[in-house]
């Protein structure tokens, strides 16, 4: 994929960089459902869906920093495009 805009008008890139923050978000918070069901019984998998979680903030938490890097730089180099 190229790095020129897309139908959004943005960056391919930053769009994706975008999706992966929603995704990875949106992910971590359907896992609470995945743990609620499985604490009544299954407490491996409940561990299982709880470490998933945690990896999905952390990869929300590393796209953030990154967003905010790059919306930083682009803002310093003359506003962007």
């Amino acid at each position: 994929m190229s790095n020129g805009t897309g139908n959004t008008g943005t960056q391919d890139v930053t769009y994706n960089l975008v999706s992966i923050l929603y995704h990875a978000l949106q992910g971590a918070e359907t896992y609470d459902q995945y743990i609620q069901d499985a604490q009544g019984g299954d407490q491996e998998l409940a561990q299982f869906f709880r470490d998933v979680k945690q990896e999905n903030q952390q990869r929300a938490d590393r796209a953030k920093r990154i967003l905010h890097q790059r919306l930083h730089d682009e803002q310093g180099a003359g506003g962007g495009r």
